[in-house]
């Protein structure tokens, strides 16, 4: 299956801060992929700059086969329909001015799409995402947490794309409101056949809705891999340690529970040698030199010393 997003060595720099320092992942259209991380990893800057909502200094991000940087903002315009982004503050990403029937009906007018019923597509949309037609008349501040969602939701696939970027979708809600929201997200990528990169540190989410994961630690992957792969057999000691510190609604799961030390530097101090190594309860000396990505079959990690090769020799 050809690739619907292709990402590969992308940097963000800031100065002399680089936030973002070579990463490459691929989305196949209908997958979920989420990218998981500590916040201050580079998460967000990311997928930004993967939307084109922030520039990117080196790297290449192609969309349907096509190169996106460097592009001009008159060619990206018909694109831009293909790729919807959700952002992290539901309610502070919505128009306070205007009422949820003209937020949804917005990118009809931003494309310049002007046969269409906006009324009847207002209906559709809010039909989408389980709400009823009444809430069309509403201003997001008579919106709760997780119809702020919906209705963001709702504004990104108004032109149907074919890939949705969600900023923490499930940040700051209830756990029963994250439950439906993320059902509701499953349940529209099985019907419109939509792909979804998810940024998020909750591994919850990930372990419900992602096929394939990127984890990011000082903006870079250092671990890569199915989801269910990696949550079963983590290779990179920052991935353990984030599972460790998972809640596992089940009591009797025994868990090999390990802490992450310390608190993550500031990418404008990268620490020599392997820039987790600070904070790794497995470092050696060997981690004084920095890791290569080593790939086998779809599973990458960026490690001198991955868990399986330590306890290979334990």
């Amino acid at each position: 299956m050809s690739e619907l997003l292709e990402v590969d060595d992308l940097r963000v720099e800031f100065g002399a801060m680089t936030a973002v320092a070579g990463v490459s992942f691929r989305v196949e259209p209908g997958e979920t992929y989420a990218i998981v991380g500590e916040s201050g990893s580079g998460k967000t800057t990311l997928i930004r700059a993967v939307a084109g909502l922030l520039p990117s200094h080196a790297g290449s991000v192609r969309f349907q086969g096509r190169e996106l940087r460097g592009m001009s903002a008159r060619a990206f315009r018909p694109l831009r329909r293909h790729m919807a982004m959700t952002f992290q503050d539901p309610v502070g990403s919505l128009s306070p001015r205007l009422t949820v029937r003209s937020i949804l009906t917005e990118p009809y007018r931003i494309q310049g799409i002007r046969k269409r019923d906006l009324d009847a597509e207002a209906r559709r949309l809010l039909k989408l995402v389980g709400l009823t037609e009444e809430f069309g008349g509403r201003y997001p501040y008579q919106l709760s947490g997780g119809q702020a969602c919906r209705v963001g939701v709702a504004r990104a696939l108004a032109l149907e794309p074919k890939l949705l970027l969600a900023d923490e979708p499930t940040a700051g809600l209830d756990v029963s409101v994250q439950g439906e929201l993320l059902n509701l997200l499953n349940d529209l990528r099985e019907r419109l056949g939509l792909a979804m990169v998810i940024v998020t540190h909750n591994l919850n989410v990930v372990q419900h809705i992602a096929d394939r994961m990127g984890i990011m630690y000082l903006g870079r992957f250092v671990e890569e891999g199915a989801t269910e792969d990696i949550f079963s057999a983590p290779r990179h000691p920052y991935t353990l340690c984030l599972l460790s510190a998972n809640p596992v609604p089940d009591p009797d799961a025994r868990l090999e529970r390990v802490a992450l030390l310390g608190e993550p530097p500031s990418p404008a101090t990268r620490p020599t040698g392997c820039e987790f190594r600070p904070r790794c309860p497995f470092a050696k000396e060997v981690c004084r030199r920095p890791p290569e990505w080593k790939v086998a079959g779809r599973h990458g990690v960026r490690c001198l010393k991955p868990l399986y090769e330590q306890r290979g020799s334990e």
